[in-house]
């Protein structure tokens, strides 16, 4: 049977929901839409009227699709050229969905959904839905077809996996600014001392370039190394202009809930760095240069008011 309009109307008041669950799985925006696009089409298909609780019926196809893709991404992964980050999402993005409670804007910062790459797809998919959208354990067990007990294993046991990496600090949008504008003013010193002392000794700096932009596979490590890379890599050079284009501004942001660092050339934004605050500084660096990963921060960028870059020297 064709869809009625309340039909329609059902699923868009859902999308929201479906798209923040699904990039919260895959860590990709692009690859979430196209799952919360399959799920209209098997909404669409199916016998509506049948359907006794819609929500838990979308979630549940959704996830699956989801699984799926977890499981043929791996493989796709294992060919990937670099070091594979998740797509950022700067402030305002809807698809960031609820940040009503810690643990759902911990769910979805750069940090945690680079730690969630380490979780099978099923223990992802527990964490997540427990985690950011706090559904039951019996809604979970329906929805993956286990056991109530085996989702609450599950969830313990990629609670640990992920707590065990992070060493991320809660901090305000006001609070975020002030972090990235005291790490801009050291990286263009030109010195190497003022950035070690924003760092933790045991910081790393790892970037996401697809092939396409030059980016290191392996991370550095230690606040030394970390503070020596990040001077060369903010000293202004016409080889680094001509690779991103042209001449970066640079902005004070967040991105997922994190301190971050946005370049912008022209209005494209080339470079998105996030950066992990512990209580010792900042314990992470972690920057996508991948342009397809970029196309929606651009997006969001052209949609809304940003102020003076902090420099554009670069």
């Amino acid at each position: 049977m064709p869809l009625t309009m309340d039909d329609v109307t059902w699923f868009e008041t859902s999308r929201p929901r479906l798209e923040a669950i699904a990039y919260r799985l895959l860590g990709s925006a692009g690859e979430a839409e196209d799952a919360v696009q399959e799920t209209f089409l098997r909404w669409q298909a199916a016998d509506v009227d049948r359907i006794e609780v819609p929500e838990a019926w979308l979630t549940k196809v959704l996830t699956n699709l989801c699984l799926n893709q977890l499981t043929s991404a791996r493989a796709r992964r294992e060919t990937y050229v670099g070091r594979w980050l998740p797509e950022p999402l700067l402030a305002g993005d809807p698809m960031l969905g609820p940040a009503e409670t810690a643990e759902q804007r911990d769910s979805v910062s750069y940090a945690v959904l680079t730690l969630m790459e380490r979780l099978s797809p099923n223990e992802r998919a527990v964490y997540v839905l427990r985690e950011a959208f706090d559904y039951p354990h019996r809604e979970i067990a329906e929805i993956l077809d286990i056991t109530e007990a085996a989702s609450q294993q599950i969830f313990h046991r990629a609670r640990k996996h992920v707590a065990d990496g992070k060493a991320r600090a809660e901090i305000d949008e006001a609070a975020a600014r002030r972090v990235v504008e005291e790490f801009l003013v050291a990286a263009a010193s030109g010195r190497t001392e003022p950035l070690v002392r924003l760092l933790a000794g045991d910081a790393i700096a790892v970037g996401d370039g697809g092939g396409k932009i030059p980016a290191r596979v392996k991370p550095f490590e230690g606040a030394r190394a970390v503070a020596t890379f990040l001077r060369g890599l903010f000293r202004p050079s016409d080889a680094k202009r001509a690779m991103v284009g042209g001449t970066p501004e640079i902005y004070a942001w967040t991105a997922n809930g994190d301190p971050a660092v946005v370049a912008v050339v022209d209005g494209r934004v080339v470079a998105v760095m996030c950066l992990e605050v512990g209580a010792e500084g900042i314990t992470a660096c972690r920057s996508q240069v991948n342009p397809d990963k970029l196309a929606r921060a651009t997006a969001q960028w052209a949609a809304g008011e940003h102020g003076e870059p902090l420099s554009s020297s670069w």
